[in-house]
C-alpha cells in the first residue's frame, strides 16, 4: 500500500529525543528556545513562538491582535475546520469567500465585497502548501486597515517572489504567521506549531498566553539563585511545546532543503505523467511562488465519480483523499455568513482528490499511483 504520506525521519531524530529524554528536561526550554531562533533565521522572521500545533498559534495570534466578540474575520470555507474554529474560539464570526478553482486559494477579488464595519482581519491560508496571492491580500488589507494573518500550516518552505526577491513564507509578508509540525506535514514534531511574525509586542503576547500568562517563566525560576515567585496578571492557555518535539523540529529544520526538493522533483514527475490523461486537471503553481508541494491535488473529470475512483485507487493499493473539506457544509457553520457563492470550494471538495506524495517515494511508486489514477479515470 502507498500511504498519503510518510514522515521523513530517521536515526538523528531519535537520537535527538533520547538526549533530551535522558537531560532530566523534558518540557518546554532550551531547545524550544533554540528551535524558535533557528525557525526566525530560517523564514526571515524577527520573532518566532513554538506552541503546541497550529491550531493553538491561530488562535493565540487573534487573541495576541484583539480580535475577539463583535469583529469578523474574511477567510475560507475551503480549508480544514480549524481555520473557521479559531475564529469562533476567539469569539470573533468568520465570514466565508470563495477561491480560485485554479490555486484553490482565497480570491483576493471576492475580499472587497466581504468587508463590513465589523471586520477586523483577514485569515488567509496557503492551501497544501501554495501560496496565496500575499501580495493582492495585503494591499487591499493596509488600504482598509486590516490584520492579515497567514494559516500556513502546510507552507513550510515554500516561497513568494516579494519586491524581485524569493523569500520563505513566514517572513510575516502580513502580521502574524502561523505553521503545523503535524504528520501529514513537510516537516513534522509529532505535533506542534510556530508563530512568526516582526511585531514585538505580539511576540511578547503570545509568550504570555502559551504558559498560563505565568509572569515568569519556570525556565527563569528553576535557574535563579533566588526564590521567585511567579504571577498570572491575564488568563492565559496551556498551549506549549515540549523540548523532545523541539530536538525532533531543530533535526528536521536542517534537513528541510532535501525534503522540499525531492517533494518539487516528486511533482514534476507526477505533472509529466499525470498530463497524458484525458480530462485530469493538475494543480497550478503561478510564476510568482515555489510551492513545498505539501499536497498534490488534482481535478478529476466531471464525468467521473470521486468516491469510486479513490476505492478504485486503494484496491489498486494507492492511498488518496477527498478535496479539501468545505467548512459551511459542517453543522456548526452551517449559517455562517457567506459573502457570494461557495461554489468553487464545494467544486473542489466535490471533484478534487489528493494523491501520495512524500520523499521516499520511488519512482516506481509514482508510476503505480499515476497507473492507478489512468485505471480508475477510464474504467
Amino acid at each position: 500500500m502507498i500511504p498519503i504520506i510518510k514522515p521523513l525521519m530517521d536515526e538523528r531524530e531519535a537520537e535527538a529525543a533520547r538526549r533530551v529524554i535522558l537531560s532530566g528536561w523534558i518540557t518546554q526550554g532550551p531547545e524550544v528556545a533554540a528551535f524558535e531562533k533557528e525557525f526566525a533565521a530560517f523564514t526571515g522572521a524577527e520573532h518566532a513562538v513554538a506552541v503546541s500545533n497550529c491550531t493553538t498559534a491561530l488562535h493565540l495570534a487573534l487573541v495576541a491582535l484583539g480580535i475577539g466578540p463583535g469583529d469578523e474575520v474574511i477567510t475560507v470555507s475551503h480549508s480544514f475546520i480549524a481555520t473557521a474554529n479559531v475564529i469562533h474560539y476567539s469569539g470573533a464570526t468568520p465570514v466565508f469567500v470563495d477561491v480560485d478553482p485554479a490555486t484553490f486559494n482565497m480570491n483576493p477579488a471576492l475580499i472587497e465585497a466581504a468587508i463590513t464595519p465589523k471586520t477586523r482581519a483577514i485569515l488567509c491560508v496557503h492551501q497544501m502548501g501554495m501560496p496565496c496571492d500575499l501580495e493582492a491580500i495585503i494591499k487591499l488589507a493596509r488600504a482598509r486597515g486590516l490584520y492579515v494573518i497567514e494559516d500556513a500550516a502546510c507552507a513550510i518552505g515554500s516561497e513568494i517572489l516579494w519586491d524581485g526577491k524569493w523569500e520563505k513564507i513566514g517572513k510575516a509578508h502580513g502580521d502574524i504567521a502561523c505553521f503545523s509540525f503535524h504528520p501529514r506535514k513537510v516537516m513534522s514534531t509529532g505535533d506542534g506549531g510556530m508563530i512568526t511574525t516582526n511585531n514585538k509586542d505580539w511576540d511578547a503576547k503570545c509568550r504570555l498566553l502559551r504558559q498560563h500568562g505565568m509572569s515568569v517563566p519556570d525556565t527563569v525560576r528553576h535557574g535563579s539563585a533566588k526564590v521567585i515567585f511567579e504571577s498570572y496578571p491575564i488568563v492565559g492557555f496551556n498551549y506549549r511545546l515540549t523540548d523532545i518535539q523541539a530536538a525532533v523540529g531543530r533535526e528536521q529544520l536542517k534537513r528541510l532543503p532535501e525534503i522540499i526538493a525531492r517533494r518539487r522533483a516528486i511533482a514534476a514527475r507526477f505533472r509529466e505523467l499525470l498530463s497524458e490523461i484525458e480530462g485530469i486537471a493538475l494543480p497550478l503553481e503561478p510564476d510568482n511562488v515555489h510551492s513545498n508541494w505539501q499536497s498534490y491535488c488534482v481535478r478529476l473529470p466531471g464525468h467521473v465519480d470521486q468516491r469510486d475512483v479513490m476505492q478504485s485507487m486503494l484496491d489498486a493499493g494507492v492511498s488518496t483523499r477527498r478535496g479539501i473539506m468545505c467548512s459551511h457544509r459542517e453543522e456548526p457553520y452551517l449559517t455562517a455568513r457567506r459573502s457570494g457563492s461557495l461554489s468553487h470550494s464545494e467544486s473542489a471538495q466535490d471533484h478534487c482528490m489528493v494523491l501520495p506524495l512524500y520523499g521516499q517515494m520511488t519512482d516506481d511508486d509514482v508510476i503505480k499511483v499515476a497507473t492507478a489514477l489512468r485505471a480508475a479515470v477510464n474504467s
